[in-house]
């Protein structure tokens, strides 16, 4: 006869480690076999088999014993060892709690480091006109990575046009509905290319979660072709019976270019084509080792 092992039956490795889960339940809650058996409605002697090895149990009355346990049934069937009380309390309260306590949470459970946090997420931010979203959605798709617009996300959400959102809530409704959707993307994807409004830097809270969470990058361009880009997409309310709308596009670009320059890295977009401006960029991704999860 052959002195080599055989292999281990799966069949009879389940049966083994479902004895084990349920007369280790059974003892970390203090019950005798005949009060799990009045619990649950299985007969002593079966849940005598049961924990033994010896008994193939049916799911339904498997069922019983885990409700009696006070347990998931798949917990007792996991291959891993199932949680114990406490945690599993504190799975079941983060799976049912909000977004922004579950984003809390994995916060204060998150590695303290910057770039950890970071890792893998990447944010364009700057003025409309500067190439955000078109940049975006190119390098998403050089890096398969998803690429999320902000805005985009506040519509879904909303079920209406930016424009009804902003005739209906106003500045500051949008800007509570823009601090919930970063919370939301944040909490959805650990790594992604997101674009955001112009006006996120101003909103302080909101733009220090933005650059806690993500690696930030300023798009910008010169205000020329801000205003040329924006007439293009067919806005031409920067121009139209607005005299000083240049003098002002110069003076909001004042106001918010020191925040901008609290990003990560800048690309220049100005009279530059589409594709110099994304190899710089993803350039930029791969030099500051933005993807990676140990970068500096």
């Amino acid at each position: 006869m052959s002195d080599t092992a055989q292999p281990i039956d799966p069949g009879e490795e389940l049966i083994q480690r479902l004895a084990v889960r349920v007369r280790e339940a059974r003892k970390a809650r203090g019950l005798p076999r005949r009060v799990l058996s009045e619990m649950s409605g299985v007969s002593p002697r079966y849940l005598a088999q049961l924990e033994a090895g010896e008994g193939n149990i049916s799911v339904i009355l498997l069922q019983r014993v885990a409700q009696a346990l006070d347990l998931r049934v798949e917990m007792l069937l996991a291959e891993r060892p199932p949680l114990n009380r406490d945690v599993e309390r504190v799975a079941s309260l983060f799976s049912n709690a909000s977004l922004d306590v579950q984003q809390q949470v994995r916060s204060l459970l998150s590695p303290q480091s910057p770039a950890m946090l970071r890792a893998g997420r990447i944010c364009l931010i700057g003025l409309r006109g500067a190439g955000k979203s078109t940049l975006g959605k190119l390098a998403g798709a050089a890096l398969d990575l998803p690429f999320v617009e902000l805005n985009k996300e506040i519509e879904a959400e909303s079920d209406m046009p930016l424009a009804e959102v902003m005739a209906l809530y106003g500045q500051e409704g949008y800007r509570e509905m823009e601090a919930e959707a970063l919370e939301r993307v944040s909490a959805t994807h650990d790594r992604m290319i997101l674009a955001v409004a112009g006006g996120i830097v101003a909103e302080p809270t909101t733009y220090a979660r933005l650059l806690q969470r993500f690696h930030t990058v300023w798009i910008h361009t010169s205000p020329a072709e801000y205003m040329q880009r924006v007439r293009a997409q067919g806005d031409v309310r920067p121009m139209e019976g607005n005299p000083a709308a240049m003098t002002q596009l110069k003076n909001l670009l004042d106001t918010r270019t020191p925040l901008y320059e609290r990003a990560d890295a800048q690309i220049n977009t100005s009279n530059r084509p589409v594709k110099t401006s994304l190899n710089d960029l993803l350039g930029v991704i791969q030099k500051r080792h933005f993807l990676d999860a140990a970068d500096g």
